[in-house]
């Protein structure tokens, strides 16, 4: 990384699934080599300045499902996908040689980017994989799991996602379910990040009232600029201010757009007046980001990770000052992680 390039910190991506996808062995080796496509890699998140982030683990849905909805994956598969995908991140750590290190925590973050090491965060989108005992909590835990998403857009034992639709308020239907409300204690007592991103406005609410926590949610944009249901409401984003909480850009073109396309014909400007609205909502230190590499479809001026210079160049061209640049590139979300996992 140059001295030019203003620090990122992620709170989203889907790389691991993108490897989990990969029929060929060597996922690890072709990730820190460099990837044909997609979004991310570690050349790549070096040539954008991205030092760290948190590497979501999801379960993507069999087919089959009733009325073309996401069928809900089993536990077995769950749980299989699951610890396939912690094991890609495992031996991408392993085979890097200290280029990339999985980080329990903020000052194994920093000194990581400090010492020019990737830092990785792993995260659970949708908590299928988790028994109702919690007994596959405690194992992802120790294998590093600092963050879950406890549903991903479709319902599953601890709660309803809220589905893909635009235009479309985000309460469309019930919330959390008592052993959804279990597994948010479950999180307090153990200092783990419950992401609120994909839940329904019912789970948010549900998860306000048990938690005293930051209210997060690490990927999720406007609803006010782009009416689809997995955007924030003014009523959320106040509460998530006053909570101490945050909220990272998703660049998902669909949650950018005032007509929900997903299309990569979108302008950086349109990230910007998320942001905008994003500042004056959440205030200065509640505003990150929270991409969705290789999950999304991108606006085509950032492309990939290593289009990330982009978006800071368009924040300062903005007027945005530098301070203010750096914290939302990535201060704001280690503030935000000490202030989440701190005992």
């Amino acid at each position: 990384m140059t001295d030019s390039l203003v620090p990122v910190f992620d709170g989203h991506n889907d790389v691991l699934l993108r490897l989990f996808r990969e029929t060929e062995p060597g996922a690890e080796e072709r990730f820190l080599a460099g990837l044909e496509g997609g979004h991310l890699d570690l050349p790549r998140m070096r040539k954008g300045g991205m030092v760290g982030g948190l590497f979501a683990i999801f379960v993507p849905s069999p087919p089959g499902g009733p009325d073309e909805q996401p069928r809900v994956p089993s536990q077995e598969e769950a749980q299989a996908t699951t610890l396939k995908m912690a094991s890609i991140l495992l031996r991408i750590e392993r085979a890097s040689a200290g280029k990339l290190r999985i980080c329990r925590d903020v000052a194994a973050i920093r000194a990581a980017v400090a010492e020019g090491a990737a830092a990785a965060v792993m995260h659970i989108e949708g908590a299928e994989a988790i028994d109702p005992e919690f007994h596959m909590l405690e194992v992802l835990q120790a294998a590093g799991l600092r963050s879950i998403g406890p549903v991903w857009s479709r319902p599953n034992i601890f709660g309803h996602g809220v589905p893909f639709k635009f235009p479309s308020p985000p309460d469309t239907g019930p919330g959390l379910t008592d052993l959804g409300k279990e597994l948010i204690r479950q999180c307090i007592a153990r200092r783990i990040l419950v992401d609120l991103s994909h839940m329904n406005e019912q789970g948010f609410w549900d998860v306000a009232a048990i938690s005293d926590a930051p209210l997060v949610a690490s990927h999720s944009n406007v609803h006010a600029l782009s009416e689809s249901s997995r955007n924030l409401t003014a009523r959320q984003l106040a509460a998530i201010r006053e909570r101490r909480g945050l909220v990272g850009l998703n660049f998902a073109t669909g949650f950018l757009r005032h007509d929900g396309k997903m299309t990569a014909d979108t302008e950086l400007e349109c990230m910007i007046r998320h942001l905008d609205a994003l500042l004056k909502a959440v205030g200065e230190d509640g505003v990150a980001i929270g991409s969705d590499f290789d999950g999304a479809t991108i606006p085509q001026p950032i492309g990939d990770v290593a289009g990330l210079p982009n978006l800071i160049r368009a924040m300062l061209e903005h007027q945005y000052g530098e301070a203010l640049v750096r914290k939302i590139a990535a201060e704001n979300w280690l503030s935000l992680l000490e202030r989440t996992w701190a005992p």
